[in-house]
C-alpha cells in the first residue's frame, strides 16, 4: 500500500462513519421529535452551506452558479438528500442505505452510456451481483414498502449525481463545487423548509446541527480522500458504510434487518470489496 493510500484510507473509512451518523440523526428528528424531513434536508443544506462558506466562498464558487448543469446537478441531490430522509423515518438505517446502493451501480453503467467511460466484463458482473443483493434488501413485489421506495428512488438519484458529479469535475475546485450545491439546495427547499419549521428545542437544534455536521464532515472528508489515491482504489470501500448504517441502527433504534436483507447487504460489500482484487482492464 502507497503511502498516499495509507493516508487516504482512514480518512474514507471515517468519511463512511459520518455519512450514516448524519441519517442516524436525521431519523431521530422525524421520530421523537416528528420534524418533516423536508426541513431537515433544508437544514442540512443551509447548516451546511454556512459552515463551508468561510474555506470555500470566492468568485470562482459563485461563478459556477451561473452554468445550468450546476443547478442540474444540485436538484438530483435535493432529489436524493430528500428522498432517504423520508424513507429512513419508516424503515431501519442498513436497509435504506442497502436499497441506496443501487447508485453506484447505476452511475458505472450511466457513465458508460453517455460519458463513454470504459467498462469490464468483471466489474459488470461483480455489479450485477451488488444489484441482486439490493433486490434482496427492497424485495420488489413481495415486501416492498413506500419507504423502502423512497430509498431506492435516492439511489437512482445519487446514481445521477455521481455520474454528473464525474461530467463537471473539471469545471471548478471540490469544495467550490460541493458549496455550489449546498447553496443550491438551500435555495430549492427554502419554500418546503420555512413551511416544515418545527417547534425548537434544545435537542432539536442539536440533531439539526448533528445531522448538518455529520453530512458535510462525511462529504469533506470523502473529497480529500479522493485528493490523496485514485478514485478506483478506494470507490469500494465506499460500501463500508453499510457496516456503519447496520451498527448505529441496532445501537440507537434496536433495528436488525431480517436474514433475507442480511444476504443482501453481504452480496453489496462481498461485490464491492471484490472490485479490489480486480485490474484497472478487467
Amino acid at each position: 500500500m502507497t503511502s498516499r493510500m495509507t493516508r487516504a484510507l482512514p480518512l474514507m473509512l471515517i468519511a463512511m462513519c459520518f455519512i450514516p451518523m448524519g441519517d442516524t440523526a436525521g431519523k431521530l428528528l422525524g421520530g421523537p421529535h416528528d420534524v418533516s424531513p423536508f426541513f431537515t434536508a433544508w437544514s442540512r443544506f443551509f447548516v451546511g452551506a454556512l459552515l463551508l462558506a468561510p474555506f470555500a466562498l470566492n468568485s470562482g464558487a459563485l461563478r459556477l452558479l451561473r452554468d445550468w448543469r450546476v443547478w442540474l446537478r444540485g436538484a438530483v441531490l435535493v432529489s436524493g438528500i430528500s428522498s432517504i430522509l423520508i424513507a429512513v423515518q419508516t424503515e431501519a438505517i442498513a436497509d435504506v442505505f442497502g436499497a441506496f446502493f443501487v447508485g453506484p451501480i447505476l452511475s458505472y453503467f450511466l457513465s458508460a452510456l453517455f460519458l463513454r467511460e470504459p467498462i469490464s466484463l468483471g466489474r459488470t458482473a461483480l455489479l450485477l451481483v451488488g444489484f441482486s443483493g439490493v433486490l434482496l434488501v427492497v424485495k420488489p413485489g413481495f415486501g416492498m414498502t413506500p419507504g423502502l421506495g423512497f430509498a431506492l428512488l435516492a439511489g437512482v438519484s445519487y446514481g445521477f449525481y455521481l455520474t454528473a458529479s464525474r461530467w463537471l469535475a473539471d469545471i471548478g475546485r471540490p469544495r467550490a463545487l460541493m458549496l455550489s450545491q449546498l447553496l443550491i439546495g438551500s435555495v430549492v427547499l427554502l419554500p418546503f423548509g420555512l413551511v416544515a419549521l418545527p417547534t425548537w428545542s434544545l435537542p432539536v437544534a442539536g440533531l439539526t446541527l448533528s445531522s448538518a455536521f455529520a453530512s458535510l464532515m462525511g462529504n469533506l472528508l470523502l473529497i480529500t480522500a479522493m485528493g490523496l489515491a485514485p478514485a478506483s482504489r478506494l470507490a469500494p470501500f465506499v460500501y463500508t458504510q453499510l457496516f456503519a448504517a447496520t451498527a448505529l441502527g441496532w445501537l440507537v433504534f434496536g433495528d436488525l434487518p431480517d436474514p433475507l436483507a442480511v444476504t443482501g447487504l453481504l452480496l453489496i460489500v462481498g461485490s464491492g470489496l471484490a472490485t479490489l482484487t480486480l485490474r484497472a482492464d478487467r
